[in-house]
C-alpha cells in the first residue's frame, strides 16, 4: 500500500489533537493523505479542520482503555501513529493503562488488521527498570508495539518546543508568577530539546516508509542544556529577572508530595503550572539526551535526513507574551 498515492491512502492519528498531534497532522495533510482523528473528545477537535482540505481530516471517537474502539478506528487504515501520552496520571487514566495497555491495544489491533505501517512516539528515557513510572509505562508500550508489528517505528523524542509546548510555556508562566524559581536538583539534568515541527517530520517520513521499521529512534535537537540553562534563557527572553534558587532532590519529592495531596483536596484544581508529581521529580534525576548508541547506529535526527532547529530559532517567537509588555515590548526579542 505504501507505493499508492497518499491522496488514496487514511492516516489513523491516536492523539491527533494533542500538541503534537496538530503537527503531525499538519505535515500529513501537506503530503496529501487524509487523515482519521482518534481522539476521546471529537468534538473538541474541530480546530483541526483548517489545516487541510474539505473532507480530507475526520476525527472519531477513540478511547485507548477500550479496545473495541481501538479497532473501529484503525479500520480501512493503510498506516496508524500512536501520539498518546500523559504526563500526570489521573483517575483511570494511569500510566500502565494509557502508555503501556493502551499502546499494547494500537499494536494489536493493527496486526488484527494487517497494518504493517505503524509509528509510536514514546519518550528518551524509557526503560523497563527505571524507577519513574512514567519511564517504565512508555518502555512496556514500545515493547508492546514491536511485539504485535515487527516493522513498527518508534520514536523518543527529547523534550519538545513549539507554541503550544509544556516546558518552555509552563517556565515561562511561572517566572510571571513567582518571584524566584526554583531548580529541582540544582538543575544540573541535561536535556536535548526538539522542536516539534522537526519530530512531526519525522513521523510523516516513517509513513512515507523512508525510515526502516523495527527500529527505536532517539530525537534530540542540536544543542544539549542544562535545565539552569534552559530556565535562565527563558527569564531572558520574556524580561524577567528572577533568582534560580537550587531544590535538592529530597525536598524536591516532598514539595510534589504535599502538591499530590493539595491537586487531590481541590479536585484538579491547582494551577497546573504549580503542578509537579514525584515522579516527575524521578524523571529530573536521568538526563534526557540522545545516547551515543543512537547516535552511532544511526538511530536520530541526521539518520533519517532531518537537519533539527535549535531553540534560539523558535522559542523567542511565542515567549513574547510572557513579556511584561507583550508584542508592545520595546526590548521584544525577534
Amino acid at each position: 500500500m505504501a507505493n499508492q498515492p497518499p491522496a488514496s491512502q487514511l492516516v489513523t492519528v491516536f492523539g491527533g489533537s494533542g500538541f503534537v498531534g496538530r503537527h503531525v497532522v499538519r505535515a500529513l495533510v501537506k503530503r496529501g493523505y487524509r487523515v482519521r482523528v482518534a481522539v476521546r473528545r471529537p468534538d473538541l477537535a474541530g480546530f483541526l479542520q483548517p489545516l487541510g482540505m474539505v473532507g480530507q481530516i475526520h476525527a472519531v471517537q477513540a478511547n485507548l482503555r477500550y479496545p473495541d474502539s481501538v479497532a473501529a478506528a484503525v479500520k480501512g487504515a493503510d498506516a496508524v501513529i500512536n501520539l498518546v501520552g500523559i504526563m500526570k496520571a489521573s483517575g483511570r487514566q494511569t500510566f500502565a493503562s494509557v502508555q503501556a495497555n493502551g499502546a499494547r491495544a494500537v499494536g494489536q489491533a493493527c496486526a488484527a488488521a494487517g497494518i504493517k505501517r505503524l509509528v509510536h512516539v514514546s519518550a528518551i528515557g524509557a526503560a523497563t527498570d527505571s524507577r519513574s513510572l512514567y519511564a517504565r509505562s512508555k518502555a512496556e508500550g514500545e515493547a508492546a508495539i514491536l511485539a504485535a508489528v515487527p516493522g513498527a517505528v518508534v520514536m523518543r523524542p527529547s523534550v519538545m518546543f513549539g507554541p503550544e509546548d509544556g516546558f518552555f510555556n509552563r517556565f515561562a508562566s511561572l517566572a510571571r508568577m513567582l518571584p524566584v524559581l526554583p531548580l529541582i536538583g540544582g538543575g544540573e539534568t541535561k536535556f536535548q530539546p526538539a522542536f516539534v515541527g522537526d519530530v512531526a517530520e519525522a513521523v510523516a517520513l516513517a509513513v512515507d516508509g523512508s525510515v526502516p521499521g523495527g527500529r527505536v529512534y532517539e530525537l534530540g535537537g542540536p544543542e544539549v542544556k542544562s535545565f539552569r540553562e534552559l530556565v535562565a534563557y527563558i527569564c531572558e527572553v520574556t524580561g524577567r529577572k528572577r533568582p534560580l534558587v537550587s531544590l535538592p532532590f529530597p525536598l524536591a519529592r516532598l514539595q510534589a508530595r504535599v502538591l499530590e495531596i493539595t491537586d487531590t483536596l481541590t479536585l484538579g484544581l491547582l494551577p497546573a503550572e504549580l503542578m509537579l508529581t514525584r515522579d516527575q521529580v524521578t524523571l529530573l534525576e536521568s538526563d534526557n539526551i540522545v545516547s551515543h548508541a543512537a547516535r552511532a547506529e544511526g538511530r536520530d535526527f541526521e539518520a533519517i535526513g532531518i537537519a533539527p532547529v535549535s531553540v534560539e530559532a523558535v522559542v523567542p517567537s511565542y515567549l513574547w507574551r510572557f513579556r511584561k509588555t507583550g508584542q508592545f515590548d520595546a526590548a521584544r526579542v525577534s
